[in-house]
């Protein structure tokens, strides 16, 4: 192998010229050569843009991909240029647990049905939420990522030869004052001359890269403009998916019987929250409050009274309610101008309030 022994040499003697310079700089024993107000401020800009441009990208990765080990696989793939193995998200494997959950059940149980329902919609909302890392990606976090990878690198670069010549310039500056005959002095100042050029020409590349920072912002706005468009789309799909689940749930009987072997599929609800919202149901089943049960088209009037079977535990908020044990049977009866959701109720000679959506009435 053939080696270039003086360009070998001279390398290694401006590399050593440099750092002599750089650390007689640093403890204040040479001049340094300043740059101009305007590129300073430019290279502010741009090592600011840098920092916040990463910062931005890496928590927006975060939010779409919150598991570490799946963002440090994909970036795997996509440094060996390969496509990454498709995975079903948080919100597709919750959707099928819940579909393989209502057909075990029984589709025609309304616990399983409305598992089935809220299964196929968890799926829908998964797939809306694939579309927004794939749109967010390309539109969003791929411009980013080019900027670091492409444009800063390039800039970093130059920024670094600038620096060189900037040594270079104030090397030779140095060993023009310490020249004292002529002739050394002459070729010091020629020397002088031609670093000094080199600068120049160095610091107006730089200036013009650093110059499209401002158009890289403007970029970026069209970027975080589509992102934000992107986000919209998702969330009022999701919106709109939720609103159109909470009708479908809001038809299913309250209550279901069927033989022995089956009990009421409606969820057992906490005393704090009234188990039925008049907001929430037809204004038909609020007039008729056995409508609700689904069992006979009987209406009780504000006189009459009926037999009704607990179907759930009920314990009383407070003394104006009854508490109830699953199973029991009791009279019930409305008053004039009562609450539609409840009925009055009689066990012995105890009376109180209890919530229609707890009862069975029978015929």
């Amino acid at each position: 192998m053939d080696f270039n022994v003086k360009k070998l040499a001279a390398d290694a003697g401006t590399f050593l010229s440099r750092a002599v310079q750089f650390t007689e700089e640093k403890f204040g024993q040479a001049e340094k050569t300043e740059l101009d107000a305007h590129l300073e401020n430019l290279l502010s800009k741009a090592e600011s843009t840098k920092l916040w441009t990463e910062k931005i990208m890496k928590q927006t990765e975060v939010l779409l991909q919150p598991n570490p080990n799946t963002r440090i696989e994909e970036f795997v793939y996509e440094k060996l240029d390969r496509k990454a193995p498709s995975r079903i998200n948080n919100s597709e494997q919750l959707g099928q647990f819940m579909l393989d959950a209502g057909n075990d059940f029984g589709p025609g149980t309304a616990y399983g049905s409305a598992l089935i329902k809220c299964g196929e919609n968890e799926n829908r909302i998964g797939a809306a939420e694939r579309e927004l890392i794939h749109t967010a990606a390309v539109n969003f976090l791929s411009p980013l990522r080019n900027f670091l990878e492409g444009d800063y690198k390039t800039i970093s670069k130059e920024r670094k030869l600038l620096q060189n010549k900037r040594l270079d310039l104030d090397a030779a500056k140095a060993r023009l004052r310490k020249a004292k005959v002529s002739e050394s002095r002459s070729a010091a100042e020629q020397e002088v001359r031609i670093t000094q050029s080199e600068f120049d020409r160095q610091a107006e590349i730089t200036r013009l890269l650093l110059e499209g920072i401002s158009s890289t912002h403007a970029h970026h706005l069209r970027c975080l403009h589509e992102y934000v468009d992107a986000q919209v789309t998702y969330y009022a799909q999701c919106y709109q998916y939720m609103v159109d689940l909470q009708k479908q749930l809001g038809s299913f009987p309250t209550s279901f019987t069927s033989n022995n072997n089956q009990i009421a599929s409606a969820p057992v609800l906490s005393n704090a929250v009234p188990p039925f919202s008049a907001s929430s149901v037809p204004l038909s089943t609020l007039n008729n409050p056995i409508a609700a049960t689904g069992t006979t088209d009987y209406k009780l009037s504000s006189s009459g009274s009926r037999k009704a079977r607990v179907l759930y535990d009920y314990d009383a908020a407070d003394s104006s309610e009854l508490s109830l044990l699953a199973d029991e049977v009791i009279t019930v009866y409305s008053l004039p101008g009562m609450d539609s959701d409840w009925l009055m109720s009689e066990r012995g000679n105890q009376k109180g309030k209890v919530p229609i959506t707890y009862l069975e009435l029978l015929n």
